[in-house]
């Protein structure tokens, strides 16, 4: 069991235990807890033999090394698994839509005895919410939608779970002598968003002859995170996970692995163009090759670039693959040269202890060092973002007085720019004076409240702050949040009209549940002229690795080096920014 694992297991009891109306310092224990974990860069279950270690971790007390003891040794969490019985397993449901929190779900169950997301909704549809205490009819209707959202992504996860669940699995398979090649298929590998089924695909030696096959079938049974199998075939299984994701993993000859990773690689309107084209010059195109139409005879399949070439194409990157133009583009050659995460020389929005971060400003610069990064900038928060210890005027100065330290220190290691991400009031206006923004080098400003303004609210907020001349990035543009909230109303053609104006630069971020601007936005920001700026909003230090999918977004988008700022060195990312 992971870090994120365990996390969400503690998470999950605090809010039983809220809805139980237990103690408010025991149900906070948990939720320090689960924080503390899911942060944590060593795992958890390399450290639970040896108590000391575990002790020594921010929030982690000898009651709650008793929990994850027990969690080790039984698999459970007797509170959690007390609570569970109690009420009903439908409970941990409810508590993911969106704006039912524990002290409404308890309302509920104590005024109808409903658990789960069917009744939640009759009780809505028959307008007997709006009747509990603290409700009202905006509130039902608010609900009502909710359920609607939820139902319509239930089922998907994001980027990072799959591409965290597809290393899981390769790792187990890794261990069969044979196999020679594993590798993500399907949305996860065009750098989707989110993911539905998980497609691997594995070929080598192992995945020839029946025999082998079988046993390479019998060690995936063996995978932990296996919960049901769905179906089983000569060279195909489909099961589900412990987390409810259903992956197919097709085992293959190397002779036919270049044609089942185009194939099971592209989007469903690619495939077809790509299979139309084909038959127009004489071959049919499926999961096992290319092949000539008066003969049936292979004439590429070991490779997607030897499929591609025979097609008169130049080679698609996975990310392209959504007939957006692509394969005309790479019929004429000019299919633009992606922008990599080589290409990136500096992360300049994350946070520190001194707001909601984990690490110290030397901290965070050492490991963007280790990364290979030649700068990075430090953007705490203001002061709107209470519950974050925002700064405010007095505390921002103090803040970029230690930032200049340790870039003093850091000299010729790395570069610390001083920066602040500082919000975006409901009026436009910016959350520090005019003063004291003028003393950084990075000023990021985002919208973290007010989300339900109207669209035309919502735009002029936005365009008096890249009016402001201290804003250099906009960030996290529409306030989206993958899975859990809808971005907020507003006209983006009017915002990056704006931007491109006043030469702000829109930030692409790469945390896995914003992936905020979409690819979508991202073209049409290109198209304008506008700069993006790729960064990880990190609280920690393990944040940094995120930023691959941010250049995965930026790759759909078919952005290249020179549409990204930090892709340039120090001097010229300042010089860009204006």
């Amino acid at each position: 069991m992971d870090n994120k694992a365990i996390a969400t297991l503690l998470y999950e009891t605090a809010d039983l235990l809220e809805i139980d109306a237990q103690d408010s310092f025991r149900i906070r224990s948990y939720r320090n807890a689960a924080e503390a974990i899911n942060n944590l860069p060593q795992q958890v279950r390399d450290l639970i033999h040896d108590p000391k270690k575990v002790l020594a971790i921010p929030g982690i007390g000898k009651g709650m090394l008793a929990n994850l003891q027990e969690l080790f040794e039984k698999g459970q969490i007797t509170a959690r698994a007390e609570m569970l019985a109690k009420y009903k397993p439908s409970m941990l449901e409810l508590l993911k839509i969106q704006g039912l929190g524990p002290k409404t779900i308890a309302l509920i169950w104590s005024s109808h005895q409903i658990a789960d997301i069917d009744g939640v909704e009759k009780l809505a549809k028959e307008g007997k919410i709006r009747l509990l205490p603290r409700m009202g009819e905006k509130h039902e209707t608010k609900l009502l939608k909710a359920i609607e959202d939820y139902r319509r992504i239930s089922g998907r996860f994001l980027i990072d779970v799959a591409d965290e669940m597809a290393d899981k699995l390769a790792k187990h398979l890794k261990k069969i002598a044979g196999i020679e090649k594993i590798t993500p298929a399907g949305s996860l590998r065009r750098g989707r968003e989110t993911v539905g089924d998980l497609d691997l695909l594995v070929t080598g030696k192992a995945c020839v002859k029946e025999k082998s096959r079988q046993n390479v079938m019998e060690h995936i049974l063996l995978f932990p995170e296996l919960t049901d199998v769905i179906a089983r075939g000569d060279n195909k299984i489909s099961f589900h996970t412990r987390n409810g994701m259903q992956v197919d993993v097709r085992l293959l000859a190397p002779e036919s692995f270049g044609a089942a990773l185009q194939y099971f690689t592209g989007s469903k309107s690619h495939n077809i163009a790509l299979r139309q084209r084909a038959l127009k010059m004489g071959f049919t195109l499926n999961e096992y090759g290319l092949a000539r139409l008066e003969d049936e005879k292979r004439v590429a399949s070991k490779t997607e670039e030897d499929i591609y070439a025979k097609l008169k194409l130049d080679y698609i990157p996975p990310e392209l693959r959504e007939s957006l133009g692509e394969i005309e583009a790479a019929e004429k050659h000019t299919l633009p040269e992606l922008i990599t995460e080589e290409d990136i020389q500096g992360d300049v929005h994350m946070h520190t202890v001194e707001t909601d971060g984990k690490n110290t400003i030397e901290e965070m610069a050492e490991a963007a060092r280790a990364r290979g990064y030649k700068y990075i900038a430090i953007t705490d928060h203001s002061k709107n973002l209470a519950f974050a210890n925002g700064l405010d005027d007095k505390r921002a100065v103090e803040h970029i007085a230690r930032i200049r330290a340790v870039d003093k220190k850091l000299a010729g290691k790395i570069r610390v720019f001083a920066g602040i991400e500082v919000d975006i009031l409901a009026d436009g206006s910016l959350d520090l004076a005019d003063s004291v923004l003028e003393q950084m080098d990075v000023v990021i400003a985002s919208v973290h409240s007010h989300f339900n303004q109207e669209s035309s609210e919502m735009t002029d907020r936005l365009l008096k702050a890249l009016e402001n001349k201290n804003t250099a990035i906009l960030g996290h543009p529409t306030g989206r949040l993958l899975l859990r909230r809808d971005a907020y109303a507003l006209n983006i053609e009017a915002v990056l009209d704006a931007a491109a104006k006043f030469k702000v630069a829109m930030e692409l971020n790469s945390y896995p549940d914003r992936l905020d601007l979409n690819d979508r936005h991202l073209r049409m920001a290109k198209e304008r002229g506008v700069k993006i700026v790729i960064n990880t909003d990190s609280h920690h230090t393990s944040h940094m690795e995120k930023i691959k999918y941010g250049v995965l977004q930026a790759r759909r988008a078919w952005l290249t080096k020179s549409d990204v700022l930090n892709t340039l060195p120090g001097a010229g990312f300042l010089k860009g920014l204006g």
